[in-house]
């Protein structure tokens, strides 16, 4: 199938090569900024681990500086320029934003498709940000971050990568020269100096270029809704496991090492469920035998699931999302901080 799609894939990079080519020479120009901006990206069509690298850099820049995150708002219903709310659901801001807001009430949390008229609208603002995060904006060079961030998931590292429809890339592996520092996530817990240097053969990354490591740290299950009381201690037998992301995987081997038995129904990213898709779920749990059992999710679906009209389907139920953080390898979280933290300073 590769073969197959492989002249579209080639026509696709003729598009890509003269647009890059065009903000190169400056036929089209795009906008630096004399504050941090930092953009966390990929060459993927998603599923890298965007949101807890965000969250990540919230916690570490937070208690010195004034934060705002900037997103698309992928899969909203509304356009334009939008700050989160507590009244504003996953359907108008977007999941990741939602969970941003949720999780971080003492930031600014925007979307805007339009990068550039984002940021002067958070500049408007009376107390104005000091720090820009750009989520997943590596491949919109309307904006001219003071420092990328590339992300590359380790099962599925861009160098091995075709661009789509042959492949999941949505922009040429050369685009990865733009980035001061790549990080190849979701990586063993167990990481040797050979799986590194083999990741960094692969990669190749320029020799300015800084190459991270990082892997999933996972929560206890954490109740989604308010009704539910049991997640926090409860050892299953059985879980059904409902998500609505790029990439399940790493999710699924967690779970398969907390239960006897795992059910799986999964949609696509960013899915919008329905009456249907809840009473699915209901049905799919009520045919689990057994007394001890669970249905899990992600942080980014709960956003979803507690949004929704239809809710009250799941509510009673036991129902939970499992929180996650990402860290660093080799003791490379200090490096990696201060790294941000000096270009932070230098900016400022």
């Amino acid at each position: 199938m590769k073969i197959f799609w492989m002249p579209l894939a080639w026509l696709y990079h003729l598009v890509l090569f003269f647009r890059h080519l065009s903000y190169d020479t400056g036929l089209i120009s795009s906008r630096a900024y004399a504050f941090p901006v930092i953009c966390v990206g990929n060459l993927s069509l998603g599923g890298t681990g965007k949101t807890p690298h965000i969250e990540y850099l919230i916690r570490l820049l937070k208690p010195f500086w004034r934060i705002a995150t900037l997103s698309r708002g992928y899969g909203r219903i509304t356009r334009g320029y939008l700050e989160a709310t507590p009244d504003l659901t996953a359907s108008e801001i977007g999941d990741e934003p939602r969970q941003f807001a949720s999780k971080f009430p003492d930031i600014s949390v925007a979307v805007d498709e339009r990068r550039v008229r984002g940021i002067q609208k958070l500049r408007e603002k009376t107390s104005p940000p000091e720090i820009v995060l750009l989520d997943d904006a590596f491949q919109h060079r309307k904006v001219k971050a003071g420092l990328n961030l590339l992300l590359t998931d380790y099962h599925q590292l861009y160098s091995d990568d075709f661009l789509f429809p042959a492949g999941q890339l949505r922009d040429t592996k050369s685009s990865a020269k733009r980035a001061q520092a790549i990080i190849v996530t979701k990586t063993p817990a167990i990481f040797s100096p050979f799986l590194e240097e083999n990741l960094r053969s692969r990669l190749k990354p320029k020799h300015d270029q800084l190459l991270f490591f990082s892997y999933i740290k996972y929560g206890g299950f954490v109740p989604v809704s308010s009704k539910e009381k049991n997640c926090l201690t409860k050892n299953p037998s059985s879980i059904l496991l409902v998500t609505g992301i790029a990439n399940a995987y790493p999710l699924k081997e967690h779970l398969g090492t907390r239960c006897n038995e795992l059910v799986e129904i999964s949609y696509p990213d960013h899915h919008a469920y329905t009456e249907k898709d809840f009473l699915k779920i209901s049905n799919a749990f009520g045919a689990i035998l057994g007394k001890n059992k669970l249905i899990v999710t992600t942080e980014k679906d709960a956003m979803r699931f507690k949004d929704s009209p239809y809710f009250r389907i799941l509510e009673n139920l036991p129902l939970c999302y499992v929180p996650i953080e990402v860290a660093f390898h080799q003791n490379k979280g200090i490096q990696f901080d201060e790294y941000i933290l000096d270009y932070v300073r230098k900016d400022h």
